[in-house]
C-alpha cells in the first residue's frame, strides 16, 4: 500500500511558519493591540459618543451595502429571486438612511436589539449548560455563570431604557475593544519571547 504524494500539507511545518510570521511582526501586533485598548478605554470613558459613532457607522454600512445590493440586483434582474433581492437591498438603504437621519433614535433601537440578544443568549447558554452538566462535569458551571451574566446584562439594559441607550452600546464596544487589544498585546509579547 502506498500513500498518495499529494496528501495534506505538513501541519507542524505550517504551524512553525505561522509562528515565525507572528514573531517577525510582533511589534505590529503590539501596536494594534495598544491602539485597540486605547480606543476601547476612550469608548468606556465617553460611552454616549461611542454609541453615536457605532450607530452612524452602522448607518453608513447599511446604506452603502444597500446601494451596492441595488446595483447588483439590477445587473442580475433575470435571475430567480429578483424581487426578494430588490426588497432586501431597498430595506438596507432604508435602514441606513433612518440610522443616519435619526441616529439618537437609532441608538435606542440598537440598544433594544442588544438587550434582546443578551436575553436570548443567556437563556440558550443556561439551557446548554444544564443539558451538558453530566458530560462537562465541573466545567458546566462556567457556562451556567456565563448565561446568568448575560441575563443580568440584559436586565440592566432593558430595565434602564431609555436611559441605558446612552451608554450600553458604547460601553459594550469599549469593553470588547479593550479585551481584544489586551489579547493582541499578550500575543505580541508571547511571540517576541518565542
Amino acid at each position: 500500500m502506498t500513500l498518495p504524494q499529494d496528501g495534506p500539507p505538513d501541519l507542524g511545518k505550517r504551524q512553525s511558519e505561522m509562528n515565525a510570521a507572528v514573531k517577525a511582526r510582533w511589534m505590529a501586533f503590539l501596536f494594534e493591540g495598544i491602539l485597540l485598548a486605547l480606543l476601547g478605554l476612550a469608548a468606556m470613558i465617553v460611552p454616549p459618543l461611542a454609541s453615536l459613532a457605532v450607530t452612524i457607522f452602522l448607518g453608513w454600512m447599511f446604506l452603502i451595502g444597500g446601494v451596492a445590493g441595488l446595483f447588483v440586483t439590477y445587473l442580475s434582474r433575470q435571475m430567480p429571486g429578483f424581487w426578494w433581492s430588490l426588497f432586501s437591498a431597498a430595506l438596507a438603504v432604508l435602514a441606513g438612511g433612518v440610522l443616519l437621519a435619526r441616529p439618537m433614535q437609532g441608538i435606542l433601537t440598537l440598544t433594544i436589539i442588544v438587550g434582546a440578544y443578551f436575553l436570548a443568549e443567556g437563556v440558550v447558554t443556561i439551557m446548554y449548560a444544564l443539558e451538558h452538566r453530566r458530560e462537562l462535569s465541573e466545567r458546566w458551571s462556567w457556562l451556567l455563570m456565563s448565561g446568568v451574566m448575560d441575563l443580568v446584562i440584559a436586565f440592566i439594559i432593558v430595565a434602564g431604557l431609555p436611559d441605558s441607550a446612552q451608554w450600553a452600546i458604547g460601553l459594550l464596544v469599549g469593553i470588547n475593544l479593550v479585551l481584544g487589544g489586551a489579547s493582541m498585546v499578550g500575543m505580541a509579547l508571547a511571540a517576541r519571547k518565542a
